[in-house]
């Protein structure tokens, strides 16, 4: 609990110092796959919103911007190097040649409904874009969808914080069980998909 008091305090701080450019850099930076905490800065500029000092329109225009930039930036990270990282990598963490290729096969046939909603789950809003480029996925439907999501999550997320904004402690506890429970149920969904595909590769 004194952490996450602390990590408040330390966002409203640079809120206070440096305004809307918070928001922007803390949501494009963790887009783009940087361990910065971005969906709770824009619940933070939510809250703030409410209180009269960041405009909520605003705020929001900047979250979708930064979104948008930021998986795009992952994107073209994951399109130019991911795959020969994750063909390096991937016998540590059990992802063999022919996963990658089931990956690819799944974001080329899902790509954009998994684009879509990623950034409302914890993690995957970090690694989709990157995984998406890894894969080659075609850019112009990930910018489609990626718009879509970003829209959409900058909207929802900034108005849970101007609500609820009062109770900033446990609106972030709320938000981020949520956002677990929606990746354990993908992660599910992937191993049974995974399951399936195998099977009918062998038969």
């Amino acid at each position: 609990m004194d952490f996450l008091h602390n990590s408040l305090e330390l966002i409203e701080q640079y809120m206070m110092a440096y305004g809307y450019w918070t928001v922007f850099f803390g949501v494009m930076l963790e887009n783009a796959g940087l361990p910065i905490p971005g969906e709770t800065i824009l619940l933070v500029a939510g809250y703030f919103s409410s209180t009269g000092v960041f405009n909520i329109f605003t705020v929001m225009l900047l979250a979708a911007i930064g979104a948008i930039i930021g998986d795009n930036i992952g994107f073209a990270v994951g399109h130019h190097y991911g795959r020969g990282f994750l063909l390096k990598v991937g016998k540590y963490v059990f992802l063999t040649p022919h996963r990658l290729e089931y990956m690819e096969s799944y974001f080329k046939n899902h790509g954009n409904k998994t684009i879509l909603v990623a950034r409302f789950i914890t993690g995957l809003r970090v690694f989709a874009a990157l995984l998406a480029g890894a894969s080659n996925m075609k850019w112009r439907i990930f910018l489609f969808y990626n718009v879509c999501g970003a829209i959409l999550w900058s909207i929802v997320i900034t108005i849970l914080g101007y609500v609820f904004g009062q109770s900033l402690p446990l609106l972030l506890k709320w938000v981020g069980r949520s956002g677990t429970i929606f990746l354990i149920v993908a992660i599910i969904i992937a191993v049974i998909s995974w399951r399936i595909y195998r099977h009918r590769v062998e038969d």
